[in-house]
């Protein structure tokens, strides 16, 4: 497969890897993108998971809580230009999504999109979505959304809707309607947004990933001239720092290093008081152009 200059300079903006290294990368990975970053952690120049993913298109991340605060919405929609993505139409758009996934718990984009819409319910949200084309001259995409309900879900926006975060909790009702645990969901979901963990806690880390990760330490520690008869105690410790980096609940609480987040949430809510999941969109994360197509 031929390696071009895109493919390197995307490489380089993943992981802070020279072009060099990262053109042969990609060459010895056959221009498989995330075997390249793999080839580049086990030589130990690339750190993979914490290098801030580029936004590719605009748009907006916008959430919706119900009133009781059992159920929310967190929904990316994407446009081609910061322009459209601050007009009013734009924001309006958004917003009606919001209500309409909220309200009707659509399974997918498709099934929202496929919901009749307009008072005899003759036209659908698809049409909408159209005639906003229409209007604004920009192709938008109602990329995707995620839905809850639960004893207690929460949101939180961050940097204008460039990021957001949805969070499932497990309370008693009489904890879910206490102001302060209202303000700990809202901080988890800072936690969230700041700290970017990918599991809750580490029993939900996949075998996949885990095999994945020693084998990246370890080929580490083999290249640092390490003895073998040490190296899986090396390897580890080096997983210990990944569970702290990549579980909600062993994280470092972001408003006291000093404290996990498991013993925040504990000192506050005691054991009642459960995170079962979270969804965090970052708008554009993952696309491949600033234009999105309907």
């Amino acid at each position: 497969m031929a390696i071009t200059a895109k493919m390197v300079q995307d490489l380089r903006e993943k992981t802070g890897v020279g072009m060099m290294d990262c053109k042969r990368a990609l060459e010895e990975a056959g221009g498989n993108m995330d075997e390249a970053v793999t080839i580049l952690r086990k030589k130990g120049i690339a750190t993979a998971q914490k290098k801030a993913v580029r936004a590719a298109s605009d748009g907006l991340i916008a959430s919706l809580a119900s009133g009781d605060g059992k159920s929310g919405v967190l929904l990316e929609v994407n446009c081609e230009t910061d322009f459209v993505a601050k007009t009013d139409d734009f924001k309006g758009l958004v917003k009606e999504l919001c209500e309409m996934a909220l309200a009707k718990a659509p399974a997918s984009p498709e099934a929202l999109l496929s919901l009749p819409y307009g008072k005899d319910g003759a036209a659908t949200v698809k049409d909408l979505v159209v005639a906003k084309i229409a209007k604004l001259g920009e192709n938008l995409q109602l990329r995707r959304f995620a839905r809850y309900e639960g004893d207690l879900v929460a949101s939180y926006i961050h940097a204008g809707g460039k990021i957001g975060v949805l969070i499932d909790i497990a309370c008693d009702a009489p904890l879910a309607n206490k102001p302060e645990t209202l303000e700990l969901a809202k901080e988890l979901c800072m936690q969230v947004a700041a700290a970017q963990p990918r599991f809750v806690r580490r029993e939900e880390v996949t075998d996949e990933v885990l095999q994945k990760e020693r084998e990246i330490y370890r080929a580490q520690v083999i290249a640092q001239g390490k003895p073998e008869a040490i190296a899986d105690k090396i390897v580890e410790g080096k997983m210990n720092k990944f569970y702290e980096e990549n579980c909600l609940l062993e994280q470092p609480f972001i408003k006291d290093q000093a404290i996990r987040v498991q013993k925040h949430v504990e000192s506050l809510a005691g054991k009642n008081f459960m995170v079962k999941r979270f969804d965090r969109f970052v708008l554009g994360e993952g696309l491949a152009s600033s234009a999105c197509g309907e």
